[in-house]
């Protein structure tokens, strides 16, 4: 950074820039920490029998030391390659009709309460909305650091089981919805698309109502042809904006099919059998009636407080199923 001419090249400049703070933010609280624990050293070497009040300080800032090495542990399960990128989540209506819909629309307003919580920043790149209420399906970029890291945990199908607010006869409901996170890839990542393999479909944008809804063929949906995989835009302003945003989530998507097929973990989520997003192949259960309880079957975690989790605290989830993967590991 002290070379001269460095702040030339912009895009060179901030991604260096970027890639020193997480170096930092890594590096510099595990140095704070050892100072605390040389200074705690240094203290009790002097400590004296009758230093009750020195004793209890000390206590108090052990205490707090191991406090933050729990946090600094924690971290280190964020040590996958693309863990520190940025996230494209994907949330899509299963089993259940409008009960479905209604159910991608509340973990859609979890998963950004959750984002929300870290300071992430979150932008809806495309999202159609249910017949009756709801939405069908939606597609969200998650801005922040370790967003993938933490949000490739949630992939998965999700269960809901409640009275339905929908059922005049107020009967128990289950509804079902699957969510699907890939690593944001730089835009110069070395993934060629030939234009012969790429089908690409224009359509009018569909909002809510009002302004939301496009009067022009903008929307953009670009299929590659030899992995069947998809990518849509819809709520940038121009059609050739939704493109180059559909482009880029297309190649995040294949380049994410290639790094799995490399590994042997992940190769069953792509190269296996896809599971129905139906009952029995949840990865966590969300029931409101007839009792409160949020289950994650990979790790039998849970907890009765739904509304917490409903408002984006998935912390203790995503903590339990990441020390979960290290131990199999």
């Amino acid at each position: 950074m002290s070379e001269p001419g460095f702040w030339d090249n912009g895009d060179t400049s901030t991604k260096i820039v970027r890639q020193l703070k997480i170096l930092k933010g890594t590096v510099e609280p595990w140095q704070a920490a050892e100072n605390k624990y040389q200074e705690l050293q240094e203290l009790s070497s002097i400590l004296k029998p009758q230093d009750s009040e020195l004793s209890l300080d000390l206590n108090r800032n052990a205490d707090a030391l191991l406090i933050e090495l729990d946090a600094l542990e924690f971290k280190t399960l964020l040590s996958g390659e693309l863990d520190v990128n940025n996230a494209i989540l994907s949330i899509n209506a299963g089993a259940g009709g409008t009960e479905s819909c209604d159910w991608v629309g509340m973990l859609f307003r979890m998963y950004v309460r959750f984002a929300e919580r870290r300071g992430w920043k979150v932008k809806t790149i495309d999202m159609l909305y249910g017949e009756e209420a709801g939405v069908k399906n939606v597609t969200v970029l998650a801005e922040g650091e370790y967003a993938y890291g933490y949000l490739k945990e949630e992939r998965g199908v999700h269960r809901l089981v409640r009275i339905s607010p929908f059922d005049a006869n107020k009967r128990r409901h289950t509804s079902f919805a699957s969510v699907d996170v890939i690593p944001e890839v730089e835009e110069n990542i070395d993934i060629k698309l030939e234009e012969k393999d790429l089908r690409i479909d224009v359509y009018r944008s569909k909002g809510a109502g009002g302004q939301s809804v496009n009067t022009t063929d903008s929307a953009v949906r670009i299929t590659h042809i030899p992995t069947g995989l998809v990518a849509q835009c819809q709520n940038e302003r121009s059609q050739l904006q939704n493109k180059h945003t559909a482009l880029n989530i297309l190649k995040a998507r294949i380049y994410e099919l290639e790094r799995q097929k490399q590994e042997e973990q992940m190769l069953k989520n792509y190269a296996g059998p896809k599971k129905k997003i139906e009952f029995g192949s949840q990865i966590r259960s969300y029931v409101m009636h007839p009792y409160s309880m949020v289950k994650d079957h990979r790790t039998d975690y849970e907890t009765g407080d739904v509304d917490k989790v409903m408002d984006g605290g998935l912390d203790e989830f995503i903590e339990a199923h990441l020390k979960f993967m290290k131990k199999g590991k």
